[in-house]
């Protein structure tokens, strides 16, 4: 077993982990270009290593390069849907 491949208890083992097909796969091993996608749900594959996806968060795609760790966790736990909440402070007494 590879140590670095993480058995999720979200989906049954009999079923396999969720992944969509990408058209342009191959492609984009070749040219090094991202594929974009909105499958957030998507389970990151060994073969994903080294791609790069533009992953659509609600209001725009953000770019995630897939590393080795990745491998078993999804798509969508690299762009995150929320912006960090900052106070402003004003001037007003």
């Amino acid at each position: 077993m590879i140590p670095s491949l993480v058995v999720r208890s979200g989906r049954s083992a009999w079923k396999g982990p969720f992944f969509v097909q990408f058209p342009n796969l191959r492609e984009a091993k070749i040219n090094n270009i991202p594929i974009k996608t909105q499958a957030r749900a998507c389970t990151i594959l060994p073969d994903f290593v080294g791609l790069r996806f533009m992953v659509h968060n609600g209001k725009d795609y953000v770019p995630v390069i897939v590393t080795q760790d990745m491998v078993g966790h999804k798509l969508g736990e690299f762009a995150h849907t929320r912006k960090k909440f900052s106070y402003k402070f004003s001037r007003n007494k």
